[in-house]
């Protein structure tokens, strides 16, 4: 169908977000795959019926998402999980120093059990639905940042009891094991004090003033994936946001 032919059919939805749709529903469908290179505006303006202006302004807004990767010189890209960028979009924590890092992370359990009622109304599921949960400390060097703790719809993870190790980048786990791209999140912030079980795995007082982010990461079609708990030491560390 023409370019023309769609702006009259869809006079209310602007053509480039239909064509953004079209792309996203490649990737969900793992047409494309992470890393991979994608075709040139010309191709898939001619795939399309649209105009290259139509499509380059749809792959732009695919990249502000994190979805894909602009390489100058060398095409468009699907974004990969690891990519750093993509991981410091999902992570806000930043040493008082002002360098940027990830924090490493150390597995202390994981297990199946029937989900809580705030774990169910945060992932969509019913209550009492299996979920994974997984509990992990994550350090900046020796130190101790935060405790966390994740909670995933089984569903939607099959065979995630075979997994031996839960890497320290479990969005690319997802992605890899699963086809599961995280594609956007919703934090709240709250001023917490630090339980006896946050103070041993922090070394820290109980009592101590922590920040804890709950965060619902959603893939493509924005379906909850996980809800993650971390409970943070902020001593030497604060929260970065960037407001555009």
């Amino acid at each position: 169908m023409s370019e023309m032919a769609q702006e009259r059919t869809f006079p209310l939805r602007p053509l480039y977000l239909q064509v953004k749709e079209s792309l996203v529903r490649r990737l969900v469908e793992g047409a494309w795959q992470p890393g991979q290179l994608i075709p040139s505006e010309m191709e898939l303006a001619r795939e399309l019926g649209v105009s290259q202006g139509t499509v380059r302004k749809a792959l732009d807004v695919l990249a502000a998402d994190n979805l894909l990767i602009r390489k100058q010189g060398r095409g468009t890209y699907v974004a990969e999980p690891e990519e750093s960028r993509i991981l410091f979009n999902f992570f806000r924590l930043v040493p008082d120093t002002g360098e940027r890092t990830f924090p490493n992370s150390k597995t202390v359990r994981r297990t199946k059990a029937a989900a809580t009622r705030v774990e169910a109304a945060a992932l969509g599921v019913a209550k009492g639905s299996m979920i994974w949960r997984i509990e992990r400390i994550r350090t900046f060097g020796n130190d101790p940042l935060l405790v966390e703790t994740i909670a995933l719809p089984a569903a939607r993870l099959p065979g995630f009891e075979a997994q031996k190790d839960i890497p320290n980048n479990v969005y690319r786990l997802y992605s890899q094991g699963w086809g599961i791209t995280i594609a956007s999140a919703r934090e709240k912030l709250k001023a917490v004090s630090a339980s006896a079980h946050d103070a041993a795995h922090l070394n820290c007082l109980p009592g101590t003033a922590l920040l804890e982010i709950s965060r619902v990461a959603f893939d493509l079609e924005h379906n909850a994936v996980e809800l993650r708990i971390s409970r943070c030491l902020t001593e030497r560390a604060h929260y970065l946001s960037d407001l555009k």
